[in-house]
């Protein structure tokens, strides 16, 4: 199995250097629908299909085979869940950020204010968590000895 994948990604490899040297040039305007440009983007495709049902496959193989990484996934996702609801509940839609981005021609609506503060608030918790996560060990070492 291991020398099948070996020469299929050489084969893979051989095509993808032949399509980028008969690529056309960047001045040409039809170079966007160019036969090798169309092929490139479809092994793209491919490439980028199996290495998404690869990592998808495995994750869930290891998650379902060991006994307590199931229920710890279960707990992170609940603990994200409800990270981003306290986002979602400080987070304000605030008219009059829609009206400066409305006054330079960029159409917004209050609930996409809304969704670009929870984001950032989703961040910032994350990045407090992150932080205390990776200085409260280190400031324990120090005074408990």
């Amino acid at each position: 199995m291991n020398k099948i994948v070996k020469i299929a990604l050489i084969a893979i490899g051989l095509i993808s250097a032949v399509l980028w040297f008969s690529l056309p040039s960047a001045d040409d305007p039809a170079a966007i629908s160019s036969g090798s440009m169309n092929f490139m983007f479809i092994i793209m495709y491919i490439l980028l299909a199996i290495a998404v049902v690869a990592s998808l496959f495995f994750g869930l193989t290891k998650l379902l085979s060991t006994p307590g990484s199931l229920k710890k996934t279960l707990f992170a996702l609940g603990g994200l869940a409800i990270v981003v609801a306290v986002s979602y509940g400080l987070s304000s839609d605030n008219a009059p950020v829609v009206e400066e981005m409305a006054s330079r021609g960029i159409t917004t609506t209050e609930g996409t204010v809304k969704n670009i503060g929870m984001g950032l608030n989703v961040f910032f918790i994350l990045t407090v968590v992150a932080v205390v996560l990776m200085v409260f060990p280190g400031l324990k070492k120090m005074f408990v000895k």
